[in-house]
Order: structure tokens, then sequence, then C-alpha cells
């Protein structure tokens, strides 16, 4: 008779656990609410936590850094003068939440697969760019022209689509990995073309809505084309919301957003990549880098100019989004260049340089005379990049008994 009542308790006692950790796995934040706990409370050492946090905030340009453990906040920090509300500016993270919708068309029919040529969906492409499909222009394999300033160009242009249209072939599509911002610009019209709605309409209906991001920004260009290769502006706690739509296999509170099979695919490693912003070895895949994959651990992330990152261990259901400091604007989303459009073809560099000198002198009004995403000088990460090794074993030690 005691044994059986021991192995009741002892049945009991699983049950019990095998709940607490469903429960902790299914759950999900609010529209506007997210469960904060403990590090102790999701398994993770307090010490852990604040390493990462410390690493992150060395670099003065870090605004915000939010951790999530089994969908829950577990540690977050602001600078001084920003807090939860406070938005980032993506940049090139962007291009890893278009390519989702990519993958979205893809489960729905609209695309038929990824290794379907481009010059199916856009008739401009029935020349020496016929060979390209899809899968190249996502993992950055297309052999468009490639220059050195990879064309951010772009970005200073009226039209970016136009620009993105006019770049011809340089090498065999799917020979070598080159982060070209075309092949990201593209997926834009190539969702016009399958849904006829542009890709921030259907950013919002098939993702933001459904997890319940309402306070955001995506950007167009002077023309209206949706800059699909950057620029969306919100909040550390928002992009980790995507995060972890990521991390939870594209399921969000048993609504199946992207398809797991899509995001399996994207989480394995393509492309091994040549050094960009640290020598750090990393890897590509779907429009998204991997930062660690091994035994340990597999870390993916998105991520964009002057150091903003998700990264996603799916394995062990963590989201950490770190963003550097932005100067908010409430003039709209739309690219307004003014007199800066002189700079365009000044050099990448050079009209970044110029650029803040003339809005420190007052010679023009960010977000009157110029209404673009803007990084000033103090968002612009150093340690951050030379701590990268550092950071991304800090990650991985959340997880480590």
């Amino acid at each position: 008779m005691k044994h059986v009542l021991n192995m009741n308790i002892i049945l009991l006692v699983l049950i019990t656990l095998i709940f607490s950790i469903s429960i902790s796995a299914s759950y999900f934040p609010g529209k506007n609410t997210w469960l904060s706990v403990s590090p102790e409370e999701e398994g993770v050492l307090p010490e852990k936590v604040n390493r990462l946090l410390d690493l992150s905030f060395s670099d003065d340009a870090t605004q915000a850094v939010v951790i999530i453990k089994n969908g829950k906040i577990i540690s977050e920090r602001y600078a001084e003068g920003y807090d939860i509300s406070s938005h980032g500016t993506s940049w090139s993270m962007a291009k890893s939440y278009y390519a989702a919708l990519i993958g979205i068309s893809l489960d729905r029919g609209e695309i038929e697969s990824l290794d379907d040529k481009v010059s199916d969906y856009l008739e401009y492409f029935n020349d020496g760019r016929s060979k390209i499909t899809i899968r190249d222009l996502l993992d950055m394999s297309s052999g468009l022209n490639f220059p050195s300033h990879e064309h951010e160009k772009m970005f200073f242009q009226p039209n970016h689509l136009a620009y993105a249209k006019k770049i011809g072939v340089e090498k065999n599509a799917g020979l070598k990995f080159e982060y070209n911002n075309v092949n990201s610009m593209l997926l834009g019209d190539i969702l016009f073309q399958v849904t006829g709605k542009k890709a921030d309409v259907l950013f919002e209906e098939r993702i933001l809505q459904i997890i319940g991001i309402e306070d955001y920004k995506l950007w167009k260009d002077e023309k209206g084309n949706v800059m699909t290769y950057c620029c969306v502006d919100m909040s550390a706690r928002d992009y980790s919301k995507i995060g972890l739509l990521f991390s939870r296999n594209g399921n969000w509170d048993d609504q199946q957003i992207i398809s797991k099979e899509f995001i399996d695919e994207t989480f394995q490693v393509v492309w091994e990549t040549p050094s960009r912003f640290t020598d750090y070895k990393r890897y590509y895949s779907l429009h998204w880098w991997v930062s660690k994959y091994d035994n340990e651990s597999k870390i993916f992330n998105t991520s964009g100019k002057f150091g903003q990152y998700t990264f996603v261990d799916r394995e062990n259901d963590i989201v950490v989004t770190r963003i550097s400091k932005y100067s908010q604007q409430d003039s709209g989303s739309i690219q307004k260049w003014g007199i800066m459009k002189y700079l365009r073809w000044a050099g990448i560099e050079n009209a970044i340089a110029i650029g803040r000198k003339l809005i420190e002198s007052g010679s023009i009004e960010s977000g009157s005379d110029v209404i673009t995403p803007f990084t000033e000088e103090e968002g612009e990460s150093y340690e951050f990049y030379i701590k990268y090794p550092e950071i991304i074993d800090a990650i991985a030690d959340l997880s480590r008994d």
C-alpha cells in the first residue's frame, strides 16, 4: 500500500511538472502586455542574465536589451531617456520580416516554390536574369551586380524599386554569397504580383495584427514603394515578438502564421559568410543570419546596420533583442530627402556624415526638411561588435547548466 501511495505521489509530481512546462512553453504576450518574471522562475541564473546585459551596455550606443525565455521577459534594460515604448529602427532586420511574407505566400499557394524563377513573377527578369530563383534572392546568391556600396545608394533615391529593377546580372546565380540590398527590395514586387497588395499591408495583415503589434512605422520611399530591404520602426519588446514567432515555429497562440516547414528551412546553414562588422564567423540562410550552429545551441538572428539584432535560440525558446539609440520622429513613414537629394552620389559614409553635420548645425531639420530613418553618431555601435563573440557565448550560456 505504501509503495502504491509513493508511486501515486511520484506520478502526481510528474504530471504537475509536465503541466507547468507546457504552460510555460505555451505562453504568448498580449497586445500591450508582457509577463515579466525573474530569471530563476524560468531556470536561468541571474548572473548569466546580468553578464549579457553588462556586455551589451558596455557599448554606449545601446538603447535597449530585452531577454525572453519561454515567452516571458526575464530581464530588460534601457539607456537613460528611453523606455519600453521607445522605438528603434530596424535597418536590415526588416529583410527577415519581409522574407517571412514570402514564406506565408508559399504556404498559401500564391508562390509555388522557392525554386521558381523570379521571371515567373516579374516580367522584367526575362533577360540575363532569367535563371535567378526566389531562393537565390533570399539566400543572397542571385549574382546580380554587386558594387562595393552593396546598393546602399538605393536608400537615397526617390524611387527604390525603379533603381532595383535596373540592376543587371554580374555572375551565375547560386555560386556566391553577396549581401545585396536589391535582392530584398525585389521581394516586395514579387509579393505585390502574387497578392495585389503592397508588402506593408501584407505585413500588417498577416503578421503584426495577429501577434498584437500596434505601434510601428513601415517605411516607404518617396514614390510609395515599401522599403523591403530596410526600415521598420518599433520597440525592442515588439521586435522580440517577431523573434518569438520564429522561436515558436511560426505559431502564435495556436494560430499557424508561418509554416513550421518554412521556419525549419530558414533555420539551417546555407552560406558561410565573409566578415561583416565583426570577424566572428557567421552564416546565412533565407534572409536570416546564423551566429552559432553546433551541438550546444543554434542561434539565428536578424541583423541591421549600426547594431540592431534579434537573436533566436529556437531549441531553448530564448529571444534576445538589442537595438541602438534612435531619434524618433512623428512626421510619418514616407521618405522625403529635400536638399539632401544632392548627396545621393557622394558615397554612403560621406552622405551620412554630411547629413549629421547639417542636422547638428540646424541647416536642415530632421522630421521636417528631411524625413527618413536616421541613426545619429551616438547610436552607431562599436564595442558591441568587438564583444560580439562574448555576447553570443553569453546568450548560449543562458541555457547551460
